[in-house]
């Protein structure tokens, strides 16, 4: 397969640099191709979704729906193929892909309800005989900038509500994902998506990112990625006095307590820490364990481990897969040599040699015995590495959990429901929950940030409404 730009309802192939992709889960084996775009392709599209704008933002919320619709019906007929080529492009298992494109069809069908929706208020006016209300009304082209850890589920999050709220879209998705960006735009084609509403084009952010964010003329930027990056994206859109949304890092935390029921816990505390090998923002990072139960906790952990399966992303056994890239590997691999140097091992999951030497397998790790402020408790690995804190009581714990620059999702184990409570209010993260992993949030919830993690919009949920629309208020006098 070879990627390709669609670009007002027209396909193009860029003839930039031409990169093999290559199976994480085995290097030997080449999945496709993609082709880079220069910055005209990114001019082309603007004007595209410049020119596919009034039209689209003319229609009936309904009618949008019926695309949005149309789009979820083509990508569930084609959910299997999608999944399949999404898990060796970044190699996340097969059977968490599966989840992620069900996902998608999801948001594509909530956002399409969205459209019937009543979208303002009527207010009450000072004057007589006035009716004053409120509506929302599209911003007009937005830029969508997504990542390669979920490379179905992120775009369709950002598009979706934006589509629905009248706005056409470029989207620049990242290169490891281009191929399932593709593939996902040749299904939303076939459901016949309007030219220009959606345009994609395939690209390094370095060079033609800047094209997006400083030339074309956009109202928004709604951006997933690295903190370094998503304050670029925040700096730049700021001096337009344009709308953003940046999403980023995390240092996610999950506290046990004392009265944790332990068994139950710590297949979901592994879940979150291990799942999509750690490639997760919402990826739990730190435990933080009260000493009264540290012993017990890290023994059971020791044995749970043991049932944490590393394999080929497309084994549906698989509880974990490689990380996604040769860029991973090496970075993922250096907070791993760190850790085996400078912490004390506390769990380890080993890959088997007849599979991690054909890919980018790291050894799923859980390490203790380091500082707070230690470098791995405060840095986003962005893999499948997890540090144990003690903590002599819940006051600690909750002391520990909110020393981060980051602030995205946190959990509480108890059975005290004081506690949880206590816990819901004082953790400083844009999500909290109880007995359930960090990792994950469902999509009609709002989701982001506190803190360096976001730049404190929420995405999915009805707050996406929010962020891809503005309110007009409306006043006429009817008495005159």
């Amino acid at each position: 397969m070879e990627s390709k730009n669609w670009i007002g309802g027209e396909w193009i192939t860029p003839q930039g640099e031409a990169i093999v992709v290559q199976n994480p889960s085995d290097t030997a084996q080449a999945v496709g191709q993609i082709r880079l775009s220069d910055q005209s392709h990114v001019r082309t599209a603007a004007e595209a979704a410049q020119a596919a704008f009034p039209q689209w933002a003319g229609l009936s919320g309904a009618a949008r729906g019926e695309y949005l619709y149309s789009m979820a019906a083509v990508v569930a007929e084609n959910s299997e193929e999608l999944a399949k080529l999404a898990s060796q492009e970044m190699g996340k298992p097969i059977s968490e892909m599966r989840g992620e494109v069900t996902r998608g069809i999801h948001l594509l069908r909530y956002y399409a309800a969205e459209g019937m929706r009543a979208n303002g208020s009527l207010i009450p006016s000072a004057d007589r005989d006035v009716l004053q209300y409120t509506k929302r009304v599209p911003l007009g082209v937005v830029g969508v900038i997504t990542p390669w850890n979920f490379p179905v589920a992120i775009p369709i999050w950002k598009i979706a509500p934006a589509l629905i709220c009248g706005n056409t879209v470029i989207w620049k998705p990242s290169e490891i994902g281009s191929l399932t960006a593709t593939r996902l735009s040749e299904l939303f084609a076939a459901a016949k998506l309007p030219p220009g509403v959606l345009n994609v084009v395939i690209g390094k952010g370095r060079e033609i990112g800047s094209t997006l964010l400083e030339e074309v003329d956009l109202q928004a930027v709604s951006f997933t990625g690295s903190t370094a990056t998503g304050r670029v994206v925040a700096e730049s859109c700021a001096r337009r006095n344009i709308k953003y949304q940046t999403e980023m890092g995390g240092k996610n935390a999950a506290v046990v307590l004392r009265d944790a029921d332990l068994k139950r816990s710590i297949p979901i505390i592994l879940s979150g820490a291990f799942r999509s090998a750690g490639q997760k923002c919402t990826a739990t990072s730190r435990i933080i364990v009260e000493r009264a139960i540290y012993p017990t906790f890290v023994e059971l952990l020791q044995e749970a481990i043991t049932s944490v399966k590393v394999g080929s992303a497309l084994d549906p056994d698989a509880y974990l897969g490689p990380v996604a890239s040769a860029d991973q590997y090496e970075k993922v691999g250096g907070f791993a040599a760190t850790a085996r140097r400078e912490a004390e091992l506390v769990a380890e999951c080993v890959t088997p040699e007849t599979i991690k030497e054909r890919g980018y397998y790291i050894n799923p790790l859980v390490v203790t015995g380091l500082t707070p402020d230690h470098s791995l408790v405060q840095e986003e690995v962005f893999g499948p590495l997890a540090v144990v804190l003690p903590a002599d009581d819940f006051a600690e714990a909750i002391e520990l959990c909110n020393r981060s620059v980051y602030g995205l999702s946190a959990s509480l184990f108890t059975q005290d429901l004081s506690r949880a409570f206590q816990f819901l209010e004082q953790a400083e993260a844009g999500m909290v929950r109880v007995n359930q992993e960090t990792a994950g949030v469902e999509y009609q919830a709002p989701f982001g940030g506190m803190k360096q993690s976001s730049s404190h919009s929420r995405e999915q949920g009805q707050a996406a409404l929010d962020f891809y629309s503005e309110i007009k208020t409306c006043a006429i006098k009817h008495s005159f």
